[in-house]
């Protein structure tokens, strides 16, 4: 099926991860899926034992090209009590310098985008940590990072906690607030379905708010039951809510990757099959997603909050 403006699509690499397997193997493994067209690598766990020069022959031979790079600060043990928000400058500062060196690899390949998503970034108890200070150490240094090179785009991916109790940016209206203060024309938002979910919004909602307030920078398509971090595969659990976060998408025009951040390997699934579904899955629900943008009778029960009428549509469009 060839749709307009189909955008690449992209897997989370460690789901390929076999025991003994090296990245290599796991980049092999993602071109057997076909379909997968553009790639996300991780920094610096990823780069070990590879240049990005390296690593940018690895998906060529595979047929697909870099999207962007996703920061691990998990990587360094220092790093637990928090990255940009860690009590002692000259640490959070060494958070700050890694991530430059990350935005450096990114750009060497070609990439344009670095995610962060700032786990361990929070707070687990009452009176445990300076909120104030936390924020401004927090922004300060992802403007900073902003500045390195202003042809890499920023993208936060908020999550609610895990692996602190709290996250410091942990939702839609946090994550707004802060691209508010860091104020750098080259940052804006990740949206994650189930962390999303996890957060207690609708998708569509929150794209939206992201695409008035800031920018859509990417999309990590996977579904859940809201408690947690699921990484089920996309529109298994809320496929009527998938098909919403489509339409919102389609009306902000994004064309981005969409990033399957999945997790068939915590399951034992063929990571490979997995894969392919999530594609042929999100091929049909952004299929009918675009016929429900164009959909005068679904604009029009909107338009007058007729849940049944525009459930109806929705339903027949699914299910037929």
């Amino acid at each position: 099926m060839t749709l307009p403006n189909h955008p690449r699509y992209a897997a989370r690499l460690n789901a390929f991860k076999q025991k003994g397997g090296s990245v290599a193997d796991m980049i092999t493994a993602a071109g057997r899926v076909g379909g997968l067209d553009a790639a996300d690598l991780n920094f610096p766990d990823h780069f070990e034992r590879h240049t990005p020069a390296e690593l940018g022959r690895l998906l060529a031979d595979q047929g697909m090209a870099l999207n962007g790079l996703a920061m691990r600060y998990y990587t360094e043990a220092g790093f637990k009590l928090g990255a940009f928000t860690h009590p002692d400058r000259a640490v959070r500062q060494a958070a700050i310098d890694l991530t430059k060196r990350g935005i450096d690899a990114c750009a060497e390949m070609g990439g344009r985008l670095m995610t962060l998503w700032m786990g361990q970034d929070g707070y687990d108890y009452s009176f445990q940590i300076d909120y104030a200070r936390a924020w401004d150490d927090t922004i300060a240094a992802m403007a900073g990072v902003a500045d390195h090179n202003r042809s890499v785009d920023i993208a936060i991916e908020y999550k609610p906690d895990e692996p602190r109790a709290f996250a410091l940016m942990p939702d839609m209206a946090t994550t707004l607030l802060a691209l508010r203060d860091i104020n750098r024309a080259n940052t804006g938002v990740t949206l994650d379905f189930a962390h999303v979910l996890y957060a207690g919004e609708m998708p569509a909602y929150a794209a939206a708010l992201a695409a008035r307030h800031s920018r859509i920078l990417g999309v990590h398509l996977n579904d859940g039951y809201g408690k947690r971090d699921d990484g089920l595969m996309a529109g298994t659990v809320h496929p009527v809510q998938t098909v919403e976060l489509f339409v919102a998408l389609e009306r902000a025009g994004y064309d981005g990757v969409i990033y399957f951040d999945t997790f068939p390997d915590l399951g034992g699934m063929d990571p490979v099959a997995e894969a392919r579904a999530n594609i042929r899955l999100t091929d049909r629900l952004r299929a009918i997603a675009q016929g429900l943008a164009q959909s005068e009778a679904l604009a029009a029960a909107i338009a007058r909050q007729d849940a049944a009428a525009s459930s109806g549509l929705v339903a027949q469009a699914l299910y037929g």
